[in-house]
């Protein structure tokens, strides 16, 4: 081989490995820019693919509703998973809003939604390590993610998307309102079950302090909790939380955040963390819960927890007070009974007091609206309403008081009713003393001339909502399930607003996050159900029952009307009574309604013991200080017809009306010379009339005690027996 040919050859061997390089590394080079043109096409894509900001609506997220009284005063927040209360950016302090952006987005002030750096960055080692290791996102694009998107998924598409919104948010918001938005929307970590959403609520979790009040090294805390909230939740684990606050105040340092003096000091503060129960915190349970499932009714679980609402109510703190006074001095001894007590306002129904003995702790049955029991006698008002409606005259019909053996009610052959204790009168009284009276049999025989039905009918229009079966003992107050204090609190108030029957309101608006308002929870619903003339007389009535009848220990310094009622097995007292302005019914009787009051304080009871101490008590504190005002005088002329019924001894063995005889207002009535003077204990109330439940009630003959006889053809269900002492 010549020398040239050796020497070709030698040069073209050189030449093979720079010639492979050229050739790789153009590969390479093409690769890379093939890569960086798929990238970018992957990346046009996806941004084009990505809606509009404008065509999306945030999620909505208005914070925990919480419920106010009637002066304004907060009940508490309604509880649920997450806690939230937004904030102004005045109201969080500087240090927090510096450690956030230390730790989360450095150059949160220079770019424009969208840091390229940090996303360059994520992106090079979620390809090297193969999953999404590092975030790169920023505050904006959070903030995208936790008001539109609501997807925690940490894709490179997710990531995209983000900037791509990020950057048209940035367009049309300050970086101050970006940041105070993302304060107030990140999760910072669940507590007992409630995860804090926003700095506020987890100021008021960690700290039991508002955001506006946070030092230095409370901030960092907080600002290192939403990259990992249960990772570093210093009640689970205080050493990673210590770790990861000084962590933040280094990154505050190399930002000239802080000094290095102010640093140290702050790391080398304790934790500091106090468990707060600022949102737990509530203020009359029973009423709260009442309202809370109202609106629960209304808008739905998700609204009410969730929704932001404001909800203004009628109770009334004072009131409130002074009820639960009145019955922690009246029944003070650890023994005692139960006690629950409602007041409306008769013009609106407003429930402007919901009180009971009771712990919430303890029990969360609320007796004054859920708490179905007996009413005794104070049914009675029901059917004096039903006979002054259909225009019998309570001065003059007459019906003799004496104890009723079984079968005197064809009906019902096992119906039983006696007053004061098994005695009898054996006497004439006209409907009026009957009702100082309480007087079972005179009762029970109206009620036969009237007709069961009818007296369900109007215990319907008075604003009874319970079951009720037009049984014969109904109108002696033995129901089959009973009635809450919150009935026959609106019961008394129809009396006490002239026949005017309101629905019991306890919300009067709510205010939604956005600031629509629902006001129609304090319209009035108001149905005219009895004349002015009916309840003018019946008021009289059931004032001179204050005076001199049953109800004489309620008495107070502003006219007043009043009922009272026990049942049969001493298990429910009742004071039921009203002024001018308050309608309100005291209960009283043991949450097992098997239990009797034989002896509390000495002594049985009834109505007009204890019960009505209650109410005087209450009631006179109430009306402290304000001017009384008499009740409303009628207006309409009343009309009465002589009333014939079987039973009655003014009628002729025939029921049925004479021709009506018309009056032109109702005029002060006293008890009739025929009836028997009222009688009195030593030292105590007249005794009243007590009935017994049905269910306790024994029943026609070849029936088990307790069970009802069978319905006759076209007449409703009698019970067993009804007596007692009185009322």
């Amino acid at each position: 081989m010549s020398r040239q040919a050796r020497q070709r050859r030698r040069r073209r061997n050189r030449a093979g490995p720079a010639r492979i390089m050229l050739f790789g590394g153009g590969a390479v080079v093409t690769g890379l820019i093939v890569g960086v043109f798929a990238a970018v096409g992957y990346v046009l894509d996806v941004s084009h693919s990505a809606p509009a900001l404008g065509s999306l609506h945030p999620i909505v997220s208005g914070g925990s509703s919480q419920v106010f009284a009637a002066d304004g005063t907060r009940l508490g927040y309604i509880q649920s998973d997450e806690l939230r209360s937004p904030v102004s950016w005045q109201q969080i302090t500087p240090d927090l809003r510096n450690a956030t952006v230390a730790i989360e987005d450095q150059r949160f002030y220079n770019n424009n939604g969208v840091d390229v750096t940090g996303l360059f960055r994520a992106a090079v080692k979620d390809i090297t390590h193969g999953a999404v290791l590092q975030g790169g996102s920023t505050i904006t694009m959070q903030l995208i993610r936790n008001l539109y998107l609501g997807d925690d998924r940490r894709t490179i598409r997710q990531k995209i998307i983000e900037a791509k919104l990020a950057l048209e948010y940035e367009k049309h918001h300050s970086k101050n309102s970006i940041l105070t938005s993302y304060l107030n929307s990140v999760p910072y970590g669940t507590v007992g079950g409630q995860t804090a959403i926003g700095v506020q609520a987890a100021a008021r979790i960690f700290f039991d302090k508002p955001a506006s009040q946070l030092n230095l090294q409370q901030s960092a805390l907080l600002a290192g909790l939403p990259q990992a909230p249960s990772q570093y939740n210093p009640f689970r684990d205080p050493h990673g939380a210590r770790v990861r606050r000084n962590e933040v105040l280094e990154k505050m340092l190399a930002l000239h955040y802080i000094s290095a003096a102010q640093a140290a000091a702050a790391e080398a503060a304790p934790l500091e963390v106090k468990r707060g129960y600022y949102y737990s915190q509530r203020k009359e349970n029973f009423f709260f819960e009442y309202v809370r499932q109202q609106l629960i009714d209304r808008y739905g679980k998700r609204t009410v927890e969730h929704g932001g609402l404001r909800v203004y109510t009628t109770i009334d703190l004072n009131m409130q007070r002074q009820a639960r006074k009145a019955i922690a001095e009246v029944l003070n001894q650890p023994e005692d009974p139960a006690a629950a007590i409602v007041t409306l306002n008769p013009a609106n129904g407003g429930i402007e007091a919901m009180a009971e003995s009771q712990s919430y702790d303890r029990s969360q049955y609320n007796l004054a609206s859920q708490g179905h029991r007996q009413p005794g006698s104070t049914f009675k008002a029901i059917v004096l309403a039903d006979a002054l409606s259909r225009g019998v005259d309570p001065n003059s019909t007459f019906y003799l008081s004496h104890t009723l053996e079984p079968g005197w009610l064809p009906a019902y052959p096992g119906y039983e009713v006696k007053t004061f204790e098994g005695s009898s009168l054996d006497q004439e009284m006209s409907l009026v003393t009957a009702t100082l009276h309480s007087d079972n049999t005179v009762y029970a025989q109206l009620a036969a001339d009237l007709g069961e039905s009818t007296i369900t009918e109007m215990a319907r229009k008075m604003g009874v909502v319970s079951p009720l079966h037009s049984y014969a003992a109904e109108a002696l107050g033995g129901l089959t399930l009973g009635v809450t204090p919150l009935e026959m609190a609106n019961v008394f108030a129809t009396l006490a607003d002239g026949g005017w029957r309101n629905t019991p309101i306890a919300i009067t608006k709510v205010v939604f996050a956005d600031g629509r308002v629902d006001g129609n929870w304090g319209k009035p619903h108001r149905v005219k159900v009895l004349s002015e003339g009916i309840t003018a007389e019946e008021t009289h009535i059931l004032e001179q029952n204050v005076q001199s009848g049953t109800a004489t220990r309620s008495a107070i310094t502003c006219p007043t009307a009043a009922k009272t009622g026990t049942t049969s097995e001493l298990a429910d007292a009742w004071l039921d009574g009203y002024t001018p302005n308050y309608s309100t019914v005291v209960w009283m009787g043991y949450p097992n309604k098997r239990l009797a009051m034989t002896d509390v304080h000495g002594e049985p009871q009834q109505g007009g013991y204890l019960p009505a101490e209650i109410w005087h008590a209450y009631m006179s504190a109430v009306t402290a200080g304000k001017s009384c005002v008499p009740f409303r005088a009628a207006k309409e002329a009343v009309s009465y017809k002589p009333f014939f019924g079987k039973y009655a001894t003014t009628g002729g063995g025939e029921a049925g009306f004479g021709e009506a005889a018309p009056v032109s207002e109702p005029e002060p009535r006293v008890p009739s010379h025929h009836a028997a003077p009222p009688r009195h204990r030593s030292g105590h109330a007249r005794g009243e009339g007590r009935t017994t439940p049905p269910q306790a009630a024994p029943g026609a003959p070849g029936q088990a005690p307790g069970a009802p006889p069978p319905k006759p053809h076209g007449k409703g269900r009698g019970v067993g027996k009804t007596g007692g002492a009185g009322g």
